[in-house]
């Protein structure tokens, strides 16, 4: 497969505007991975339907490519403006490297930035050719042309059968090529590639319509004043979606929702009629509609499926997803007088104090900051004078970066409120990303 030497102007080509996205990096942290093997390179998309399409062979493995036991986690860099979510990765040299927002694993034969994000499918460009959306179609660039292969999240049970019906779309300015997997893990599709625009999951559209993992997300909207009603949206989607994208959407709709953290994983039916339950129930409780069918192809509009709509306030409720033949599927507990401390974005912090905060995000901080996002943290607390040079020195005396990044949380948070304000006022501009997920924004 050739790289593709322009790109449709209804999509930015990524790697020539690289220099405009801002420098946040990742953080790495290993994990085992018993079933995985190297990642992917991607194009851009096309708004009109293609001249061709062809049908590629099996891509062949890249000889310094081997099969690798474990793979490394990293949590991206945000990069563009709230409309066009853009995502980066800067590796440091060759492995295999997940992002834990999307799920996509990288194959990297070297170092290199790679930028990536969600873009909407042109279904007429499937339809003629019998597929249908399977995932979601990422735009991804690499200036440094490192990427040596791509794993792409499905969301199939493979213990229904092999998944012969999957493919990758290849979407580009010369027409569209669905290539066949390397190999199917049970939550990857792994393909090579050798250039850059956008890729994505596409399966037959007369595949079986075998159950396929699946997630139910909750919404809470509280009552404006006391005379208004609640509301809970109850959300059906394939798992494979990128959740980042779906609070954004949902944050879009109405900033005064709340993402409700409840055990979201199931197994639905594509197509299948499912009911939603509440209890307690009664007249001053309503769900609508009363059915709803499970759409296993929504990757753009993240739209409510079901909608719970109360009066008085309760403090739990419980919600059951039952299928045609009354047999639940999904039943959880939640606890709505926990539901304002959570925003679709991140722990709401808000109330607290700043040095409470960063005594809150402690824990997470540590694990979650990168390496590069630390190093610049220090210098403009250096530079405010929150720390001293010896202060400095003594965290950048400690072994690893989970240890600095503690030492430093515990040194500004003695310091008091305004340089705990400093130091999260600093963190928010350095890693917007991380910021959200740990409630400072």
């Amino acid at each position: 497969m050739e790289s593709v030497g322009h790109v449709s102007d209804s999509v930015p080509n990524r790697s020539a505007s690289a220099d405009l996205l801002l420098p946040s990096a990742s953080g790495l942290r290993r994990r085992d991975r018993s079933d995985s093997s190297p990642s992917v390179l991607c194009p851009l998309i096309h708004q009109d339907p293609p001249p061709d399409v062809s049908i590629l062979p099996r891509a062949a493995s890249l000889p310094s490519m081997k099969l690798q036991s474990s793979f490394e986690e990293f949590t991206p860099g945000f990069c563009g403006d709230p409309d066009d979510e853009t995502y980066r990765f800067q590796c440091s040299g060759p492995g295999l490297y997940q992002c834990r927002v999307s799920g996509l694993v990288f194959a990297m034969k070297g170092g290199g930035d790679v930028f990536y994000r969600v873009v909407p499918w042109n279904r007429t460009l499937l339809s003629p050719h019998g597929k249908k959306p399977a995932g979601p179609l990422f735009d991804i660039s690499c200036l440094q042309q490192s990427v040596a292969q791509l794993h792409l999240p499905h969301c199939e049970v493979r213990s229904t059968g092999p998944c012969h019906f999957l493919s990758v779309a290849h979407l580009h300015d010369g027409g569209v090529e669905f290539i066949r997997p390397e190999r199917i893990t049970e939550t990857h599709i792994i393909i090579s590639i050798s250039g850059f625009s956008a890729f994505g999951n596409v399966k037959d559209e007369d595949s079986p319509a075998d159950p396929v993992r699946a997630l139910v997300l909750l919404f809470y909207r509280p009552a404006a004043d006391p005379e208004s009603e609640h509301e809970i949206n109850v959300l059906m989607l394939p798992k494979n979606v990128v959740l980042n994208n779906v609070l954004r959407f949902r944050r879009k709709l109405d900033e005064n929702e709340r993402f409700l953290e409840t055990p979201p994983d199931c197994k639905l039916q594509p197509n299948q009629v499912y009911s939603l339950s509440v209890s307690p129930g009664g007249d001053s409780v309503l769900v609508q509609p009363k059915e709803a069918e499970f759409d296993a192809e929504s990757y753009e509009n993240y739209v409510s499926t079901f909608q719970v709509v109360y009066e008085e306030t309760m403090k739990h409720i419980r919600l059951s997803l039952t299928d045609s033949s009354s047999c639940s599927v999904w039943d959880r507990r939640v606890c709505l007088s926990a539901a304002g401390v959570r925003r679709s974005c991140g722990p709401t912090r808000q109330n607290l104090s700043p040095k409470e905060q960063l005594m809150e995000i402690r824990i997470n901080f540590k694990d979650g900051v990168s390496g590069p996002v630390l190093q610049s943290l220090l210098d403009n607390l250096l530079k405010e004078k929150v720390i001293n040079d010896s202060e400095m020195e003594e965290v950048a005396a400690e072994r690893t970066r989970g240890e600095k990044a503690r030492l430093l949380v515990d040194t500004v948070r003695r310091k008091g409120d305004d340089a705990s304000s400093k130091m999260i006022h600093f963190l928010c501009e350095l890693d917007p990303f991380l910021s959200e997920h740990l409630g400072l924004m």
